[in-house]
């Protein structure tokens, strides 16, 4: 059994698996062009990601002085991979993902956090037919139902969920269910949950109350019946290489704008309350978590 404190944890977890190649949107060369180009993993609908992204975009370009775009990709190992090709030089990723691609670029750091992501939590949740109601301890009785997780690579919505899943059932996911799945992002694994498809999951608790104060979730049907202890989730990632190809400095000053958002409506999108700063080591703790339970070697 894995043994750790995740109230002392400050900082990280967890690492992207498997790296996919497939990018939403054909991506050319960043050589050939002063456009400082960034992403994000879909973590949850596109079309909410694309709105969100392209005003962060805009601010980003006006701060900057520089031409700024947001690529959207189709997996959260398409993000990693498309940092790690150059293809964007700046991220939003999840614990594990961050981790991940800060392994496979020499140089990269980990520069912002929402304020939120260092105590992050997730949201273990289920359909009224099973039963189940809110406990502070874990809900055991989850055992050999049909769940669904969200990404294969997510921080929230795997890799922790995972970690409780093994120390407190004692079994792989596989072994504890009647059947496993991925749902591919947290918007899609409430609809999965609430629709009955399956009966238990685990969510990311920002998309959750995002989902809830839009009105998309009927607590009659769905309800949330345990809450993780905090861990470090997501973060900004920036390649090393950024200084060299737009001035001495340029990293400080990508780190400065994002800490320096203010604006309500920019900060809601995400939604964080603001951004701090974070560092590389902020985030051994998903590494280590992610060995333990072998998601990685």
């Amino acid at each position: 059994m894995i043994k750790m404190n995740f109230l002392k944890i400050t900082s990280a977890l967890f690492l992207s698996i498997g790296i996919g190649l497939s990018v939403a949107t054909p991506l050319s060369s960043p050589k050939a062009s002063d456009t400082f180009v960034f992403t994000a993993i879909p973590d949850e609908d596109e079309s909410r990601l694309r709105q969100r992204f392209n005003k962060v975009a805009d601010y980003l370009g006006q701060k900057l002085g520089v031409s700024v775009k947001y690529i959207p990709v189709k997996s959260y190992a398409a993000a990693v991979a498309a940092f790690r090709n150059d293809q964007v030089q700046l991220a939003w990723f999840g614990g594990l993902s961050g981790v991940r691609a800060r392994s496979l670029v020499s140089g990269s750091k980990a520069i912002a956090q929402g304020f939120e992501d260092k105590a992050f939590e997730t949201y273990f949740i289920a359909h009224s037919s099973t039963g189940l109601k809110s406990s502070p301890a874990f809900p055991k009785g989850i055992a050999g139902k049909v769940f669904t997780f969200g990404s294969k690579g997510s921080t929230s919505g795997r890799l922790m969920p995972e970690f409780h899943i093994r120390e407190n059932l004692g079994k792989s996911p596989h072994d504890a269910f009647k059947k496993v799945g991925f749902s591919g992002n947290h918007s899609k694994t409430i609809q999965l949950v609430q629709s009955g498809a399956y009966q238990v999951g685990a969510v990311n608790f920002k998309v959750w109350e995002n989902e809830l104060k839009a009105g998309k979730i009927d607590t009659s049907k769905v309800s949330i019946i345990w809450k993780t202890p905090p861990y470090p989730d997501y973060q900004w990632t920036i390649r090393g290489n950024v200084d060299g190809r737009w001035g001495a400095g340029f990293e400080d000053r990508v780190k400065e704008v994002l800490l320096n958002m203010r604006d309500k409506d920019l900060l809601s999108s995400f939604p964080r309350s603001s951004f701090i700063s974070a560092s590389n080591s902020d985030y051994q703790p998903i590494l280590d978590v992610a060995k333990a339970i072998k998601l990685i070697d």
